[in-house]
């Protein structure tokens, strides 16, 4: 499961960059016991999460259209809509793709395939202006002939001689996915393979008869949070239900999960649970069949992964162990037999400082590469042992500043390796496309073999990098995208873009929507990298979670009063815009600070803060925010939860709420009962659902581009001059 199950959208919901996470599992704690909370007034609006229900829906179509009426008046709303689908539709795009054996998968959707294409090629033929793709799967032509609104998920390859793969697909883009077995090599899916019906699956290939599952085998199987609890050693052939239990969490945990590591020499299956969003529990069994697994001693809220013979360590708290302090934010490196056997001798490969903190990890065939923010810029670093098994560091010399990730290419499985060493380097900033390199750490130089074409002219625009003092004295940094011939006079169109929460940084993307859309004609962006999220590390995140998180919305409004204090704009022409848990921010700050804004775009939002753990995925976000049910949490989050703190009266910069009905991760009842809720006190809103698109809020590139001219439209409606 992923490490942030409520992710920013600046990817997919403004046609920019591509963001990288290391996909670890989530983690710990269950919540207090505690005498309940005292009832609420009585909800008017309960029939609203209704998800399906007839009122519900008809509700959603009464109010898609007033605002499709009201936004496609604008007089760019078509053109634009035009222009960002074929910026996300174009063939010049970068195809990113995994390296597996000899080949490189993409998955690719352009206007011809708008729900896709899962394809593949070798190495000689990616590096190709053009490369020549052998197509696996048409998930166009699969809807089709199935009759069923297919959306790609992700294809998982047992690898080295398999042909055989597990490809997930949802309905309408829903975090729930169906899964069944496909071969590579006859293009089809297996007939009487594995195959899982709808659900939140976690499925990891032992061998080509044998997979380890969590999934919905029913009452009691899952989590609170609705992720598997149970884990089972499925054969093929055998009965879902006849599998045997290897692994079992609990239902307070987040999710149980397992990982099956099949590099040669190296082979470990680890097991696992989150207690909350945070902390895991990992067990290494005594076989790669999962047989009896041994839970592992470390911090609860460590992330732990092994790396052939060693083991690494990524701290989110200070550790004293083996008579030395680590501090949080460490990646430390041990011999994994020694570690097992409870020795704690570590070599730190990144310790943080107050500008420096690490984004992520990966492997070549002999060293580590590591990613670094620095000030919210990437660099990278390679870390290689020595015969005597110190360690030794190598700068990689890459573009900067912007956002950098570099990429091991090293797939154990194949013997001699040609790609053993080498990895890919992935750059880009705001106003510079995105570019793709090749490098290898027996080399001091870097290919660049594809990039992104520029989709405005970025000549005279310019990037600044400010500091806003929050209302405890804390320097937030954030970014100022200046389209050409802007002045500090107090009028330029400006939207401030925020998240701030798990610990999930904003870096540099590129976005040809808002170039085209925004900077070129004359809006401002700014970017803020406030407390909650992981600019700088794990300690800038815990500064702002639980009866902290006020601290996130303070700093946003530091970053807006310092705008306009700067004369970067006004209250008159600036907006803000954040989605998931950047819609709860955009939504707590509107409703704390509504005289400071003049448009707000709360994009698949957490509004209703006393119900969010009873929602969907909601109950695995209480690490962050804290449980609504126990009394001193709720009256915590009973002062910034936006749906309870719009009043009538007030006078509101009309927003537009946005989300999905198929977002089965953040419930779009938030977003429809804040929207009736400010409509029946009189405040004028907006409001769009998207039936298909899930989190993403798209299904398509038609559906995001849509979306695009939607928001932009309101943006200029609200913040031109």
């Amino acid at each position: 499961m992923p490490r942030h199950l409520l992710t920013p959208l600046a990817a997919t919901l403004m046609a920019v960059a591509t963001f990288h996470a290391m996909a670890t599992p989530p983690a710990p704690a269950a919540p207090t016991a505690s005498a309940p909370v005292s009832p609420m007034p009585a909800d008017p609006y309960l029939w609203l999460e209704d998800v399906q229900g007839d009122k519900a829906l008809g509700w959603v179509k009464e109010r898609n259209a007033a605002s499709r009426k009201v936004l496609e008046a604008h007089p760019d709303f078509d053109a634009n809509r035009t222009r960002f689908k074929q910026i996300l539709d174009a063939k010049e795009r970068i195809p990113y793709a995994t390296r597996q054996g000899d080949w490189f998968y993409n998955f690719w959707r352009d206007a011809d395939h708008p729900r896709g294409l899962w394809r593949r090629t070798p190495l000689a033929e990616y590096r190709q202006p053009a490369p020549k793709w052998e197509v696996l799967l048409d998930v166009d032509a699969l809807g089709k002939a199935e009759s069923t609104n297919w959306v790609w998920s992700r294809a998982s390859c047992l690898g080295g001689r398999s042909t055989r793969c597990l490809v997930s697909l949802s309905r309408g883009g829903a975090d729930a996915t169906v899964v069944r077995e496909f071969d590579l090599a006859t293009k089809r899916f297996v007939e009487g393979g594995f195959a899982l019906p709808e659900a939140k699956s976690i499925v990891e290939w032992l061998d080509e008869d044998t997979v380890f599952v969590g999934t919905d085998f029913g009452p009691g199987s899952l989590t609170d949070s609705g992720y598997p609890r149970v884990i089972r050693r499925w054969q093929r052939g055998q009965p879902l239900a006849q599998a045997v239990t290897v692994y079992e969490g609990r239902a307070t945990d987040v999710s149980a999960f397992v990982n099956v590591d099949d590099t040669p020499g190296f082979e470990r299956t680890t097991f696992g649970r989150s207690p909350d969003f945070f902390s895991t529990e990992i067990a290494v069994a005594g076989s790669l069949r999962g047989d009896k697994p041994v839970t592992l001693d470390k911090p609860a809220d460590a992330q732990l992964a092994f790396w052939r013979d060693l083991v690494l360590v990524e701290l989110r708290s200070d550790w004293t162990v083996g008579g030395a302090t680590w501090p949080r934010g460490s990646l430390l490196a041990a011999d994994a037999t020694a570690y097992l056997k409870g020795e704690r001798r570590f070599t730190a490969l990144f310790t943080p400082t107050p500008a420096r903190s690490l984004s992520g990890y990966s492997f070549t065939r002999s060293q580590v590469l590591v990613n670094v923010l620095d000030n919210v810029a990437g660099r990278a670093e390679a870390w290689s042992r020595r015969a005597d098994s110190s360690w030794a560091k190598k700068d990689i010399a890459a573009p900067y500043p912007g956002t950098l990730a570099v990429t091991g290419l090293h797939d154990p499985k194949v013997a001699n390796d040609p790609l053993a060493e080498a990895f890919t380097a992935t750059y880009v900033d705001f106003l510079t496309p995105d570019s793709l390199l090749m490098g290898s750490t027996t080399s001091d130089t870097l290919e660049k073999i594809k990039s992104r074409p520029a989709y405005f002219a970025a000549a005279g625009m310019k990037v600044e990098q400010r500091f806003a003092t929050s209302k405890d004295g804390t320097r937030v940094p954030y970014f100022v995208i200046w389209p050409q011939g802007a002045k500090a006079d107090g009028s330029n169109p400006t939207l401030l873009y925020g998240y701030g929460g798990f610990e999930v940084p904003m870096n540099p993307w590129y976005s040809g929507a808002f170039g085209t859309g925004w900077y070129a004609k004359g809006g401002v962006m700014v970017v803020a990298n406030i407390r909650g999220g992981g600019e700088f590390g794990p300690g800038w995140h815990q500064a702002a979670i639980k009866a902290n998180k006020q601290k996130s919305y303070d700093d946003f409004i530091a970053v807006a009063e310092d705008l306009v204090a700067a004369k970067v704009t006004s209250p008159r022409h600036l907006g803000i815009m954040g989605g998931s848990n950047g819609g709860l921010l955009v939504g707590a700050v509107m409703t704390q600070r509504p005289e400071l804004f003049n448009a707000v775009v709360c994009q698949v939002p957490l509004l209703d803060m006393r119900r969010f753990n009873q929602l969907l995925a909601g109950a695995s976000w209480m690490a962050e925010y804290g449980n609504p049910d126990v009394p001193a949490d709720w009256a915590v989050i009973s002062r910034y939860s936006p749906y309870h703190n719009v009043k009538p009266g007030v006078r509101y910069p009309h927003p537009l709420i946005i989300t999905s009905t198929r977002d089965d991760r953040v419930h779009p009842g938030h977003a429809r009962k804040m929207a009736a809720r400010m409509m029946e006190q009189g405040h004028e809103v907006l409001y769009y659902e998207n039936i298909e698109g899930g989190h993403g809020a798209g299904a398509d590139n038609f559906q995001h581009a849509d979306r695009q001219a939607l928001e932009m439209a309101y943006l200029w409606q609200r913040l031109g001059k």
